[in-house]
């Protein structure tokens, strides 16, 4: 049985995540998967619900079973298929989002592809949730499609724990830990070379490493923390001068934080602000 729901397009920004296809493949010891590296544009969850099936990353092979799953990121090479002897059932969901690459990022899911689950059902139920609104082709209610995606992310985030060794070594222990201090300190000016040096890295091999660990270019992240901070000052200062947001998010220039914001938001800051 093969399960396959495909739902429209949005705008990355409309929700922090949404599905694009979610679905179950049941009893098809002949299901495989191969994906060249930029061939696909979402993130692309597997959990294993019964049965074995495989996972071939960097050349090598893991064998997973019910409870442990995988986490593709976008653009990233992806090799998986079932056993024959044992076809696995698997649920699935594709999804994408602005938000939600920073919310991985954050949480180290660029680390592994690998994982298993402490609670298969209850992630299950998730899937099950979504699968039953996405056929009903209820299509007008996209906030509640985002909501179980969304639901299914955070799921998956409380109780994943990894499955496999990091993909990379120390240095890639170093780049993430130190996100949290790039982070508390974006809204100061950005300094390639300080960080690399602190990674013991080239300023060449930390973007290559930090693009491949969060899917983002460190100007990247630290644009996404900046904008993050705005927000916040819009909400709790409604009638602080753009100047002032904006210096104190790292802008010297107000057309270009406005610029940034718009790109990033779909609205203006004081659009933003009077939205809230």
């Amino acid at each position: 049985m093969f399960k396959y729901i495909a739902l429209p397009s949005i705008g990355d920004n409309q929700f922090p995540c949404f599905p694009e296809s979610v679905g179950l493949i049941r009893d098809d010891p002949n299901h495989i998967c191969l994906r060249e590296t930029g061939e696909f544009p979402h993130f692309n969850l597997h959990l294993v619900a019964k049965g074995k099936g495989s996972v071939v990353i960097d050349g090598k092979t893991y064998e997973l079973k019910a409870g442990d799953s995988f986490l593709f990121a976008p653009q990233q090479t992806q090799h998986y298929y079932s056993s024959q002897d044992e076809p696995w059932e698997v649920y699935f969901v594709h999804f994408y989002g602005t938000k939600i690459k920073e919310f991985l990022a954050e949480k180290g899911f660029y680390q592994t592809s690998l994982w298993t689950m402490k609670r298969k059902e209850e992630l299950e139920r998730s899937f099950d949730a979504l699968i039953e609104a996405a056929e009903k082709n209820k299509l007008w209610l996209s906030a509640a499609l985002s909501t179980l995606a969304y639901a299914i992310i955070a799921e998956y985030v409380t109780q994943a724990t990894p499955l496999a060794p990091k993909k990379d070594n120390s240095s890639a222990d170093l780049v993430m830990s130190l996100l949290p201090e790039l982070q508390e300190r974006a809204c100061e000016p950005f300094e390639l070379k300080e960080w690399a040096d602190r990674a013991n890295v080239s300023t060449f091999y930390f973007c290559k490493l930090f693009r491949k660990l969060t899917q983002l270019a460190p100007m990247e992240f630290v644009s996404l923390c900046r904008i993050r901070q705005a927000k916040q000052m819009l909400i709790e200062n409604r009638n602080m001068p753009l100047q002032d947001i904006a210096s104190g998010c790292g802008y010297p220039s107000v057309s270009y934080f406005i610029q940034r914001f718009k790109k990033q938001e779909g609205l203006t800051p004081r659009e933003y602000s009077r939205n809230v």
